[in-house]
């Protein structure tokens, strides 16, 4: 198969446009549209995996970085779950001709589930076919960030508007802003039924540091739609990246059209 064709889009505008880079392989079947994690990139395991799998299958696949993330032009910084939703949404509407099927690793499932809702009310030709999540972090500036932060660094965000957090994943420690948890709070689901009309399947290591299994359970309690399912994996951790997590992966999206 040739390789995907890299296109970069202009989304948003004037002084908050931003050029979004895409890697897009053609394909056959529901095109799968791959939603990354905070300060993950279209190069992760899981993402390539994915693309691999889809130039076997001759799968239509989609993937892209979100701004001040990989490829794409922004500061990390200016970064607010709106902001990545509003270039997810600008991708799935230029690039995606028929109703895909969205896989969002952690933030990227907040991020699905929002596209889901948006795309089913503004864009029915293209409202999602299925969604896979894995290791959602639904809410997570609020419900899993904010109650976690000592108290110098809610001091920090809330006086200079930031504080340098420490990865586990990176040696450079990453900034959470004011801007991202304050702008998060308009974007929250776990108050209510979550209505996204598609069968969800999601898959939850039980030894996830990041996003307990507990939280993906919440989710599934809002989950509105009767087509939801869960599939805890008791020695999984966050990134579920190990050969049989990843054939766990591309078994619940094939299973999304034999629904």
């Amino acid at each position: 198969m040739p390789d995907p064709e890299r296109l970069v889009l202009d989304i948003g505008e004037e002084q908050q446009g931003r050029a979004i880079t895409v890697l897009s392989r053609a394909g056959e079947g529901a095109p799968v549209v791959w939603l990354g994690g905070f300060k993950s990139d279209m190069a992760s395991t899981k993402a390539g995996y994915l693309d691999a799998w889809a130039a076997r299958s001759e799968r239509a696949f989609l993937r892209f970085d979100y701004s001040g993330h990989g490829e794409s032009s922004g500061r990390f910084e200016d970064g607010t779950i709106g902001r990545w939703l509003e270039e997810s949404l600008g991708v799935i509407g230029r690039c995606v001709a028929r109703r895909p099927i969205l896989v969002g690793s952690s933030m990227g499932g907040w991020i699905a589930l929002l596209a889901s809702l948006r795309l089913a009310s503004e864009n029915p030709s293209l409202r999602p076919a299925g969604l896979v999540l894995i290791a959602p972090a639904v809410d997570f500036t609020e419900e899993l960030m904010w109650p976690n932060l000592p108290e110098e660094a809610r001091r920090d965000i809330a006086e200079k508007g930031v504080w340098l957090r420490p990865s586990a994943y990176s040696p450079e420690p990453y900034p959470i802003t004011r801007g991202l948890i304050e702008e998060g709070r308009r974007h929250l689901l776990l108050g209510g039924p979550i209505p996204v009309g598609c069968p969800v399947h999601i898959l939850q290591g039980m030894r996830d540091p990041d996003v307990p299994w507990r939280h993906a359970m919440t989710l599934m309690e809002h989950l509105a739609d009767e087509q939801a399912v869960i599939t805890l994996i008791k020695d999984g951790d966050h990134r579920l990246s190990r050969d049989e997590d990843l054939a766990r992966l591309v078994a619940a999206i094939e299973a999304i059209e034999t629904r």
